[in-house]
């Protein structure tokens, strides 16, 4: 099943902005539909498409790259041989597919612009790994765009739940909370995306089988063993150290600050020494990094400190597959613990890892804020997120605090209000209950997280 996906439009934006005088490389995670969606474009929008997949290109590919780059009528005479596809000039997209596998296509790049016969799209994942962009020259004839799994307006879609969405949207922009009812019923939407969350294959097995939660899991399990397989292929030493860390996610989320412990992982460990490690895990884009910001304001990534990290994993449904053992989801209860808020702190990780994952969404780079009392020999001030404004006119930033559970206090967050009063737009806290206003802090439920 195809389902509509948002970045369509940036698609065509690019196309009618540049005219194939840039080509557009899309960077994401494995799976989560970029070779499906720039297919579709080209079926809609050209009169003709070619996709080259380098997973399986043939060796003839291979050797027209290697051997007529320098003559283009018989390189695109190669290519529309092998694929059986007829290539008009300015009317016709050149996909590559999984462009990673093959660096020399990505080079070659800047030379198929400036020809300038057809229009280029490049797909992949690890992107900037070393060991892809080695002995190459990286194109300025190139616009970069970020793909993440299918967001919750998207699922919602997918799922039928358009006019919901919208009910959502407005009731947003009216700062009002949704009649109770409705209120429920989008309370139980944004569980169910938690649970399948926004990997394609996973949201296509859910509506084909009945919305079975435990057919799902066996797709997330899939994803997740491609993964552990590409990190298995990593040609360097920290490869063992990145295997730990992707393992070990669930373990440092149901922590109470969440972040990474490096003594969790080997003795007398320090972060220099995981600089490869999280460069790799960052790239692959399978985790999303939060980073501890000391000193908050509009411009986060000045003041950030990487010594403090956490990793939310890039989707909120495999992390619910990664955490719990198969046996633990193959009954089921397991999934109407969790929709019935009975999981306690395992609940709360997925749930903030699901805010997570609709900020990255949104186009926010993570960061969160810890303040340490060396009178009380403890952190006194916790932010789960620090998003900002980015305006270098009216520079705003906005605290939020994720809440699992109907009952909490907002002590860290009024205290950091008070402290950074004359930074902050607007506090936030998100919550389970429908949206309210609280002594100058709007309080909205979950599922109102992607209109932030």
């Amino acid at each position: 099943m195809i389902f509509r996906r948002k970045i369509y439009q940036n698609l065509r934006d690019w196309k009618d902005s540049t005219s194939g005088e840039k080509a557009l490389l899309i960077e994401g995670a494995r799976r989560i539909g970029k070779s499906t969606i720039v297919e579709e474009f080209g079926k809609n929008e050209y009169r003709s498409y070619l996709m080259i997949d380098f997973n399986d290109a043939s060796d003839m590919v291979f050797s027209a790259f290697d051997q007529y780059l320098n003559d283009l009528d018989t390189f695109f005479m190669i290519l529309q041989t092998e694929y059986n596809v007829v290539l008009y000039p300015g009317e016709s997209l050149v996909i590559f597919d999984e462009v990673q596998k093959f660096p020399k296509a990505r080079q070659s790049i800047k030379k198929l612009v400036k020809d300038g016969r057809y229009h280029y799209i490049e797909t992949g994942s690890l992107i900037s790994i070393r060991d892809n962009v080695k002995n190459i020259t990286l194109p300025s004839e190139e616009r970069s765009l970020k793909m993440y799994p299918m967001d919750f307006e998207e699922f919602c879609e997918a799922l039928g739940e358009t006019m919901t969405f919208e009910y959502i949207r407005k009731c947003f922009t009216e700062k009002r909370p949704l009649e109770q009812g409705l209120h429920h019923k989008a309370m139980m939407l944004f569980k169910q995306y938690m649970l399948v969350g926004g990997m394609p294959k996973s949201v296509d097995a859910y509506l084909k089988n009945n919305r079975s939660f435990i057919l799902v899991d066996s797709e997330k399990r899939d994803i997740l063993q491609l993964y552990a397989n590409d990190i298995s292929k990593i040609d360097g030493k920290y490869k063992s150290r990145v295997l730990s860390i992707f393992k070990q996610i669930p373990s440092f989320l149901s922590l109470h600050e969440k972040r990474v412990r490096l003594s969790n992982i080997e003795e007398k460990s320090t972060f220099p020494m995981y600089q490869d490690t999280f460069f790799w895990l960052g790239d692959s884009m399978i985790v999303n990094e939060c980073f501890n910001c000391n000193d908050p304001n509009v411009g986060l990534s000045i003041n950030e400190d990487r010594t403090y990290i956490k990793c939310y994993m890039g989707d909120t449904g495999l992390l619910v597959s990664q955490a719990f053992q198969e046996k633990e989801l193959a009954d089921g209860e397991l999934y109407r613990e969790i929709l019935r808020d009975n999981l306690g702190i395992n609940e709360g990780m997925l749930f903030e890892n699901a805010i997570a994952q609709c900020l990255v969404a949104n186009g926010y780079e993570l960061y969160f804020y810890t303040h340490y009392s060396q009178e009380k020999h403890r952190n006194d001030m916790e932010i789960d997120f620090i998003i900002s404004n980015g305006s270098a006119l009216k520079p705003k930033i906005y605290p939020i605090e994720v809440k699992s559970s109907k009952r909490y206090t907002t002590t860290s967050l009024s205290n950091f209000c008070e402290k950074y009063k004359k930074r902050i737009g607007q506090a936030y806290i998100i919550h389970t209950k429908n949206l309210c206003e609280k002594d100058g802090i709007l309080c909205i439920p979950s599922y109102m997280t992607p209109l932030l």
